[in-house]
């Protein structure tokens, strides 16, 4: 167990190191060319440096050394999170195909399962505990980890949009992995947030750099693995929707980008002009006010997981209720509306891109 003042000297060596790589990053990435030129689907008006993840993870490396956290399966903990920050460097450099990326995150996602961390039980209303048998749950862990990886990696749209998402989470994390005693949970949490605020310095609007898919593919990969070793193991009802709940925006994203598609007879990899952020743009948001409102959101949806997690059943249906009604207000303020079951925008070919998303 790691004392107070332990932590926040970890905390501090992640954020100072974010600080000082950043800049590092952006010479380096200039001069060898690795930049997202603007293009008609972007907000950006000039080439910016594309690799910022790469400070994210060198303020985590950094703490990390500091803290040297314990845990059975760290070393694939590590592996698989080096797997997927090489995915996401590789595409930011070279234009991934699509079945090459997501090859990529699942091997990244094997590693973790394969070695042993995997969701083993679900708490369910009404059900109590239900044990999933060791297939079921490697491959529930492998799609969680990807999902999520994915989800951060769709909402990485504006100027500080994914970083500070992700904060909020691994903010909502550690909150509830003190009160549950997760002492591996915290000091992750406590690496994660202090490196990714210290990249976030330069990233909001206007960014001088972009986190890339390597930012955002590794903080949801990270996302995904620290609920494992807290959120997953808890005995609380609905202890299954806790880890979504706290990115419930991200998620929402993912799924609204899916049904969209696939009523659009649309490759799900296409990309288009519909994410959540795009739409409170569309709707006369400034950039910086679409941000701030999802991180409105986030923090509320943040704070209805924390309860959750504590909290008996009749309590739970309550918060889940909130959660909903807190989705179709988002809703409203983005403009969306659904027709027949499907989600629907006043232009259905507004804003579509031959392109792949990144």
């Amino acid at each position: 167990m790691w004392s107070a003042a332990e932590l926040l000297i970890a905390f501090a060596i992640a954020l100072l190191t974010a600080i000082i790589t950043t800049p590092i990053i952006i010479s380096v990435s200039k001069k060898l060319n690795l930049v997202d030129q603007p293009d008609q689907r972007k907000q950006h008006q000039k080439a910016v440096s594309s690799i910022g993840g790469l400070a994210i993870f060198f303020g985590i490396a950094a703490g990390f050394l500091y803290l040297q956290p314990e845990h059975p399966q760290m070393t694939a903990i590590v592996v698989g999170a080096l797997i997927m920050l090489l995915t996401g460097f590789l595409d930011d450099i070279f234009d991934l195909r699509p079945g090459t990326k997501l090859l990529g995150q699942v091997f990244a996602a094997s590693v973790v399962a394969y070695s042993g961390l995997v969701i083993e039980k679900l708490t369910l209303p009404f059900m109590g505990t239900v044990f999933l048998g060791e297939y079921v749950g490697i491959a529930l862990t492998i799609f969680w980890i990807v999902a999520a990886a994915n989800a951060i990696n769709l909402i990485d749209g504006l100027d500080g949009l994914a970083g500070g998402v992700s904060t909020i989470a691994f903010i909502s994390i550690l909150i509830m992995a003190i009160m549950d005693y997760r002492v591996i949970v915290i000091g992750l949490c406590v690496l994660l947030i202090g490196a990714t605020l210290g990249f976030l310095a330069f990233n909001f609007h206007p960014a001088k750099i972009f986190m890339g898919d390597t930012g955002a593919l590794f903080l949801g990969y990270s996302i995904a693995i620290i609920s494992m070793l807290g959120l997953f193991k808890n005995v609380a009802f609905f202890s299954f929707v806790i880890p979504i709940i706290v990115i419930a925006l991200p998620v929402f994203d993912t799924l609204l980008a899916i049904i969209r598609r696939i009523n659009n007879r649309q490759g799900i990899s296409v990309a288009d002009r519909n994410h959540i952020h795009y739409l409170l743009l569309k709707n006369g948001y400034s950039h910086r006010q679409s941000v701030w409102i999802i991180y409105a959101f986030s923090m509320f949806f943040g704070a209805m997981g924390i309860v959750v997690n504590n909290a008996q059943l009749m309590t739970s249906l309550a918060i889940f209720c909130f959660v909903i009604l807190g989705i179709h207000l988002f809703s409203i303020i983005c403009g969306i509306r659904t027709s027949r079951g499907f989600v629907f925008f006043a232009n259905r070919k507004d804003g579509m891109d031959k392109r792949r998303l990144k």
